[in-house]
């Protein structure tokens, strides 16, 4: 069993590998054996009814997430998913399916459950279309929480194709971010992502809400205790504030870069809800992918590729920079850093996942 009361070595931490979080840095932390938070999600989805299956499936995302600097989409997001299930917004027994609709378009349905599963197998499966025919579409819908979308980005990408992923339509239910120009919050956070074959490093991946930060951000700086960065959320009467509690009392998110990244958000809002149809569960998606060997064969691709970005990397930094960095090899630094290493979670965060563990009699041994 789990003692809630006596998680392993609490530390607070002031690792680079770390540095890629929005919370106040003096928020205390501890340390999770990865194989230990891996147990912990899968006996917490399993105990809610998943599939064990899709329960490490689940986990493994995860812990992929916080391993790769994205801390709003990792370990932490089990508290949030045993929550869905309990109040029943979220099947625990759902599996994606795969179709055709009437018009011959490919279409992933995930049956109202967890949507890490449904974005692997629409991801695959527009890889393996994209292949056949060079481009290719594929909408997902009746989805929960998808996960860190560079994940899927970076797997079309490998394969050699060029991926877009859109997600929007949650409006009705996901009320979270402001309009440019407004104090009321009546968006989602309507993310975007991009992949692409890139350099030696790796591939270039786009990946961002378009709120000036992911949603998991502002919760899980809740339940972490922490103070969020300037220029994040808004109060109530539309002034800024640091406190994710400002943004609970009647708050909103900011959108990223203004009326930028209002007009992506508009933009998804229109092909994920007035183009593929009212939305069940959290968004509906679209992925496009396009196979790039259509135009160059991969290898001279690379050398291209490698081109341009080796010209970006040597740029010299501005004051407070220490490096240019590329889009999508900072989380593969993070990964390669973090590989061996255990899961950094706020303290008050794991308490809480802890007690969770500690609820469900979990057998951890």
């Amino acid at each position: 069993m789990l003692d809630a009361r006596a998680p392993p070595s609490l530390h607070e931490t002031a690792d680079p590998a770390r540095a890629m979080t929005k919370y106040s840095p003096n928020t205390a932390r501890t340390e999770i054996p990865s194989d230990l938070a891996h147990r912990i999600v899968t006996g917490v989805l399993t105990a809610k009814g998943c599939p064990r299956d899709i329960a490490h499936q689940v986990a493994d995302h995860l812990i992929d997430a916080d391993r790769s600097g994205v801390e709003s989409h990792g370990v932490w997001r089990i508290l949030p998913y045993a929550d869905y299930y309990d109040s029943g917004y979220l099947r625990a027994d759902a599996r994606p399916e795969l179709r055709q609709n009437d018009r011959g378009a490919w279409l992933v349905n995930g049956q109202g459950g967890i949507g890490i599963p449904a974005m692997s197998l629409a991801v695959r499966s527009v890889i393996d279309h994209a292949r056949a025919s060079g481009l290719a579409a594929i909408a997902l819908e009746d989805v929960g929480h998808t996960g860190r979308l560079g994940a899927y980005a970076e797997e079309a990408a490998r394969a050699g194709c060029l991926l877009i992923i859109i997600g929007g339509g949650g409006r009705k239910d996901w009320r979270l971010v402001a309009p440019y120009g407004g104090r009321k919050a009546l968006m989602s956070t309507n993310p975007y992502a991009i992949g692409i074959p890139g350099g030696n490093h790796g591939p270039v991946i786009v990946d961002f809400a378009t709120s000036a930060a992911a949603a998991g951000w502002v919760y899980g700086a809740r339940i972490a205790g922490a103070q969020l960065p300037e220029g994040v959320i808004i109060d109530r009467d539309g002034h800024p504030s640091t406190d994710p509690e400002a943004y609970f009392n009647g708050g909103a998110i900011l959108t990223a870069g203004g009326p930028k990244g209002y007009a992506l958000s508009v933009a998804a809002e229109m092909i994920a809800e007035a183009m593929l149809g009212p939305v069940r569960t959290e968004c509906n998606w679209l992925m496009l992918a396009l196979d790039c060997s259509l135009y160059q064969t991969p290898t001279r691709m690379q050398e291209i590729a490698e081109e341009i970005l080796d010209e970006l990397r040597t740029c010299p930094p501005a004051p407070g920079f220490d490096s240019v960095e590329v889009p999508g090899e900072r989380e593969a630094h993070a990964r390669a850093r973090n590989a061996d290493r255990p899961v950094s979670l706020p303290t008050a965060t794991w308490t809480q996942i802890a007690a969770l563990a500690a609820t469900l009699k979990l057998n951890l041994d």
